[in-house]
């Protein structure tokens, strides 16, 4: 069955996570990805962290349902042979430094040149103005500029922490694949062709903003008191492992009281309200992480479900494979890459019941499709041959 975004072509000149990660959702709901490598080592992510076969687990899943052709971009015949992919193509998708592609001779005038309808994607890093508009980026300097490592800082000593996901780079793609998505919809209703623009800072500034910048949205009642010293991990240590449990309403509260048989927190006019709660949150959960260490977590999960409190097990890695949860909504899939063997991954986290995303190829290897690529833009197999032993392609 077709995905919801079948007959899309995507050129995709992303590396690392951030573009990658977004065309790949777009490649799940059923998009052609066309992945343009650099010959040679082509996306550095091939080679980074656990391997197998010689394919990076990493790689293998933010590049499944594209196929990858190798071009050397910095010829002639190269610049051509992308020109005719443009020529077929809905979205172009690139996360060069701002600049780049015009000095590499395809910027968003030379393709809109042969596929004016164009939805041109930029994502970078900074954006395309101020002082750090061209300075190299990965994540962790993202999570510094945008506030994040300071806002996750340790609540005890106020040291600004970085989250050990690459949250900004992840987070960048999933806005830039709404946006892409929201682009193709307005171009069907006649706004044509589009240059989009995202940053990293852009998008993890917006995402945080809600709640870890709240004390600083009403202008001129910002409130000083360091973030830290509020913020709570709700991680509670039990006699055997560790479990979350949280407490908003009253009526939470209540049956949070009830489950750890303290009923006399309901008459202590600290816990009273919500807000009370709140401004004695340090009190109120020291005095929570007492009471459960003393028990194993299954005995308080059990108590605190019956009650409706929301809770969950801290899972390790090991642990979120087996969870009847995780089991019953068949998150983690299994499959076979034919480089590196049995695999297992998360399957497209939406769920359309008439288009629906699935993983329907595994990542390419590099060039993999070079031929079949080319074939479909018309080049003939002499032609091909010859790009090919002057290492135009690969």
């Amino acid at each position: 069955m077709a995905g919801a975004l079948d007959g899309v072509r995507v050129v995709d000149l992303t590396t690392m996570i951030s573009g990658p990660l977004a065309t790949r959702i777009l490649a799940d709901q059923g998009a052609d990805v066309v992945k343009v490598e650099a010959l040679g080592a082509g996306d550095l992510v091939r080679h980074m962290g656990a391997a197998r076969g010689g394919v990076s687990a990493t790689f293998a899943v933010v590049n499944r349902n594209k196929r990858s052709i190798g071009i050397d971009l910095k010829s002639e015949d190269g610049r051509e042979v992308l020109l005719r992919l443009v020529a077929r193509a809905d979205l172009f998708v690139q996360n060069f430094r701002p600049g780049a592609t015009e000095r590499m001779g395809f910027g968003e005038s030379v393709l809109r040149a042969v596929r004016p309808d164009l939805i041109y994607v930029s994502i970078s890093g900074f954006g395309e103005t101020g002082p750090y508009a061209h300075k190299r980026v990965y994540d962790p300097v993202v999570q510094a500029l945008s506030g994040l490592a300071a806002i996750q800082a340790d609540r005890d000593t106020g040291r600004p922490r970085m989250m050990r996901l690459i949250v900004p780079d992840k987070l960048t793609a999933v806005t830039a694949a709404q946006a892409m998505t929201a682009a193709l919809f307005a171009r069907e209703r006649g706004a044509g062709g589009q240059h989009l623009r995202l940053s990293m800072l852009d998008a993890t500034i917006a995402f945080h903003w809600a709640e870890g910048m709240a004390s600083h949205t009403w202008v001129g009642r910002e409130v000083r008191t360091p973030g830290a010293r509020l913020a709570q991990d709700l991680v509670f240590e039990t006699a055997d492992g560790f479990l979350t449990a949280g407490a908003v309403s009253d009526d939470e509260w209540k049956g949070l009281c009830r489950a750890v048989d303290r009923l006399d927190w309901l008459e202590d006019e600290r816990f009273a309200t919500a807000a009370g709660r709140v401004a004695h949150a340090g009190e109120r959960l020291t005095a929570l992480q007492e009471v459960l260490r003393e028990r194993p977590s299954a005995h308080w999960l059990e108590r605190l479900e019956r009650e409706d409190v929301p809770c969950a097990p801290v899972l390790d890695r090991d642990g979120l494979l087996v969870h009847p949860q995780i089991l019953a909504s068949r998150i983690v899939v299994e499959s076979e890459h034919p480089a590196g063997g049995p695999m297992r991954q998360p399957r497209p986290a939406e769920r359309f019941d008439g288009t629906p995303s699935e993983i329907r190829r595994p990542a390419p290897a590099h060039g993999e499709h070079t031929d079949e690529v080319l074939a479909e833009c018309s080049f003939e197999a002499d032609e091909r041959a010859r790009l090919r032993a002057a290492r135009v392609v690969g």
